[in-house]
């Protein structure tokens, strides 16, 4: 929760469980900062890409809380606000060259999709926590994920995929996640450009039609990588 320059937020490390403890959270929150939901200026949550469990999850409270305090709503990209985290966390300052012109510091969000794959973007974030799209979110294999040049990479797909991104010569940040913290930040921004949305308009945003393969798939990826 944004509440002027301040940041009020909780935790909770129960994934499973996040779609009995959300509420009873944003409930706490509220009671913290002395306000109702009413008082709000808008719902805002991280829209995806991610688990499908996850994102449909965040959608529907998100939609549901809108729709209940007549609010609107702000989608946030998940990878846009890993490469928020990614620039502030890795102390990223604003690059100046020689003709005095400020240069947002590219960032390259990658996240676990499983399957063998990974959701990536890639980011130019300014000193404000503005992030301007360079490469639109994508569902790739992690060796097709580009560079293009990010001076930042930051999320858990590099981890978990650590051969296809051996060599690259940019910081990594494979601690990064999306977190509440940056996905009130950037709806903040979006909010006052006016960019919301209606609690009926609210909507994941997915990269895969496909959530789960069938056992015959699986062998016939596991024996495709076993040959290359």
């Amino acid at each position: 929760m944004l509440l002027g320059d301040s940041v009020l937020h909780l935790a909770s490390s129960g994934v499973r469980t996040h779609s009995q403890s959300m509420l009873p959270m944003v409930q706490q929150l509220l009671q913290h900062a002395g306000i109702g939901l009413k008082d709000c200026a808008a719902i805002a949550y991280g829209c995806g890409p991610g688990s499908f469990t996850g994102v449909r999850t965040a959608c529907g409270i998100a939609q549901g809380l809108a729709f209940g305090a007549a609010l609107p709503v702000v989608p946030v990209v998940t990878l846009a606000a890993m490469a928020l985290a990614c620039r502030q966390r890795s102390g990223a300052d604003e690059v100046v060259p020689e003709g005095g012109t400020e240069v947002a510091t590219e960032v390259l969000a990658v996240l676990d999709a499983r399957m063998g794959e990974v959701y990536w973007a890639h980011y130019a974030v300014d000193a404000a926590g503005g992030c301007r799209v360079l490469v639109a979110p994508t569902l790739s294999a992690p060796a097709e994920v580009c560079l293009s040049g990010a001076m930042v990479a930051g999320g858990n797909g590099l981890a978990a995929y650590p051969a296809a991104f051996e060599g690259w010569s940019c910081a990594m940040r494979p601690d990064i996640m999306p977190h509440a913290i940056e996905i009130g930040q950037l709806a903040r921004i979006a909010f006052r450009a006016g960019a919301v949305l209606s609690a009926a308009q609210a909507q994941p945003l997915y990269l895969r039609n496909k959530i789960a393969y069938t056992s015959a798939e699986r062998q016939a990826m596991r024996a495709a990588q076993d040959g290359s």
